[in-house]
């Protein structure tokens, strides 16, 4: 239905007038007039395109959206009556098709300018450049591009529309390679190309990484007449900045006459990618000191700034800012922003907080906060609670989510979730089984107790990295079986995959629980020999605690005394070594091993006492009495003594 006047169809008394079918009026002749009444109205179409206010009467929506079918109708019902455009030929000329094309541009509508495109052939407009021009325009903004160019290419005298439609269009579908090399070639031809063509073909190159095509680019639009257009100057500082090129994308913003918040925001981006998160801030500061107000993507590009340099006090101050300029939880791509900023500097409660208040799911802040979760232990059933609500959302899920899920599942010993979430990966189309899912399901199946399905999860993989042996390795391990543990650590050196430290510390671990001294030794050596590795804390721990258990005392102190060890090892080893020297009776390695605790905690009790009653058992009362002595003076007995009440 369409209000003009009557003049197309009958009014019911609603005060619209109804169309009648295209075959009940002259075709030619109302369509036309339709269009050029239409030109009075195009304000109004696109307030009906881009505003959803109730204000907009019913009449104004009712002439949009019936009035593009109805044309695309009336021009098919003519292509059925050639005697009709033959007797008046003069009703059917190129404005009338360029206006429906203008319409049709206003609202993807099932691509009803394709039957426009072949009226306009039957009726001998073929050749029309203006109309081709805006057909291939919205060939291209349809993303069809074969059809675009095979047009383009059929156009018998092309102008510089003609050839910025195509370059735009093959860079807006991701045809950036297309887009330069039609670049190259309209440079050959007789145009210059406009502001909306450079920036194009500048946005290929930046998506491309050809940072020396964009240069030389650079070089034509500062001979031309764009080198002050603020389009083409954000595209240049686009592609420096992607390129990694900060100085010269400096040099560029500074150089700028007119800066606004888009090149700002490029500036801002760019120095976040290049981790210089100090320049960011600076240069926000200097944004806001020149009066420009941040939105949605100043505040992304801030708060992944705050995220490298894990700045929480920054991401609240962020956080507060944006609610004094009253941006709040319609603003889902800030609060998305704030949520993985949060999670991802450790503060997974206002995380969690800001997730509660979010209308809608989505696969970047459940990602964050589920993998911070699965990192710091904490806040397990807030995690399967975003799980499951992504499950029933039908969220976009990806193989990150079910790794950080996996490893939730294998910190609680919980086997059987671990289980239903591997099955639940297997049946969706969109997760991928990478190498990485892959281990956490090895290290699920393997700590959970279920080394057989851990192995057949090894098995299938195509693809290993030093991750996946190290995992089913200290599987076996813990299982006792050092056999097949030692067969993996051959097949690993045989398929040329480098162990790294926690290969060896998997393999000293298994070599401790199943007594294996000899083998353990031969490792301990290949790692410093061959693979050159610094021996670490924990090795040494492994390594000690082994020896110590085996009755090796001596060994054990003199690997201690040769790595350095004296001073590296925790309390809980030189503990453990201490109780293995008092079981074995070897004074003299006890009375080394109570006065290096002592030296390390001096404020616990125990180490005193432990070193006193080492005197005692070698009779050396002196000594035990010196130790009771300084352990008083040191304060360190002082505790309450207990007693009871009867009531």
């Amino acid at each position: 239905m369409l209000h003009l006047d009557g003049t197309l169809g009958k009014g019911n008394g609603d005060g619209f007038a109804h169309l009648g079918r295209p075959d009940d009026i002259d075709v030619s002749i109302k369509l036309r007039d339709w269009l050029f009444a239409l030109e009075g109205r195009e304000g109004v179409t696109e307030r009906c395109l881009h505003n959803d206010n109730e204000d907009i009467g019913r009449e104004e929506r009712c002439c949009h959206y019936d009035t593009l079918n109805w044309a695309a109708e009336s021009l098919k019902f003519s292509v059925k009556q050639p005697n009709l455009i033959v007797s008046k030929p003069y009703l059917l000329d190129p404005s009338l098709y360029l206006k429906a094309l203008k319409l049709c541009s206003y609202q993807t509508i099932e691509k009803q300018f394709v039957l426009i495109h072949g009226n306009s052939v039957t009726n001998g407009f073929i050749s029309n450049l203006h109309l081709n021009n805006s057909l291939v325009n919205l060939y291209a903004r349809h993303g069809d591009m074969e059809h675009a160019r095979k047009l383009f290419d059929r156009i018998p005298e092309r102008d510089v529309v003609s050839w910025t439609a195509m370059i735009s269009g093959y860079s807006r579908v991701g045809y950036h390679r297309s887009a330069l090399l039609l670049f190259k070639e309209m440079r050959r031809e007789p145009f210059r190309a406009n502001d909306f063509a450079y920036g194009s073909v500048l946005k290929s190159c930046k998506d491309l990484g050809c940072l020396k095509e964009g240069m030389q680019i650079h070089g034509c639009v500062e001979k031309g007449r764009f080198a002050e257009n603020l389009v083409v100057r954000s595209a240049l500082l686009c592609l420096y900045a992607k390129c990694g090129k900060m100085e010269d994308a400096r040099l560029l913003f500074e150089s700028m006459k007119v800066r606004d918040l888009v090149s700002w925001n490029i500036m801002l981006d760019g120095y976040t990618e290049v981790s210089t998160a100090d320049t960011s801030f600076s240069l926000f500061q200097l944004m806001l000191a020149e009066g420009k107000k941040p939105d949605c993507y100043t505040f992304g590009s801030l708060l992944r700034a705050c995220i490298q340099v894990n700045c929480l006090e920054m991401v609240s101050q962020l956080h507060g800012f944006a609610i004094k300029l009253c941006f709040g939880r319609s603003d889902v791509a800030l609060v998305r922003s704030l949520t993985v900023a949060y999670a991802k500097c450790g503060s997974l409660g206002n995380a969690l907080k800001l997730y509660d208040r979010t209308m809608k799911v989505d696969l970047i802040s459940c990602t964050a906060i589920i993998t911070g979760l699965a990192q710091q232990n904490n806040f397990t059933s807030d995690a399967f609670d975003i799980f499951k609500e992504m499950i029933l959302m039908k969220t976009q899920m990806d193989e990150v989510v079910v790794s950080s899920m996996l490893k939730i599942c294998t910190t609680i010993a919980s086997i059987s979730i671990g289980r239903q979430i591997h099955c639940f990966a297997l049946k969706s189309s969109q997760i991928r089984f990478d190498v990485a899912l892959r281990n956490s399901l090895i290290d699920m199946y393997a700590k959970s107790g279920e080394i057989e399905d851990a192995f057949l999860a090894f098995e299938e993989m195509e693809e290993r990295d030093v991750r996946s042996w190290t995992s089913l390795i200290s599987g076996y391990g813990r299982h006792g079986n050092i056999e097949k543990a030692i067969d993996l650590y051959n097949k690993m050196e045989h398929e040329g995959i480098k162990p790294n430290d926690v290969t060896f510390l998997a393999l000293f671990s298994a070599c401790s629980h199943t007594g294996e001294t000899e083998i353990a030794w031969k490792i301990f050596d290949r790692m410093i020999n061959k693979y050159g590795i610094r021996v670490r804390e924990e090795h040494l721990s492994c390594m000690v605690d082994m020896l110590a258990r085996g009755g090796n005392l001596e060994d054990a102190y003199e690997l201690i005394r040769s790595e350095n060890g004296i001073t590296s090892l925790s309390s809980s080893t030189w503990g453990a070594f201490l109780d293995a020297c008092r079981r074995h009776e070897n004074v003299q390695l006890s009375q080394v091993s109570a006065a290096q605790l002592l030296s390390m905690e001096p404020e616990k009790p125990v180490n005193y006492i432990n070193l006193a009653s080492v005197y005692a058992a070698n009779e050396d009362w002196d000594h035990a009495l010196k130790t009771r002595k300084l352990m008083k003076e040191a304060g360190s007995c002082n505790k309450a003594p207990g007693y009871s009440i009867v009531y």
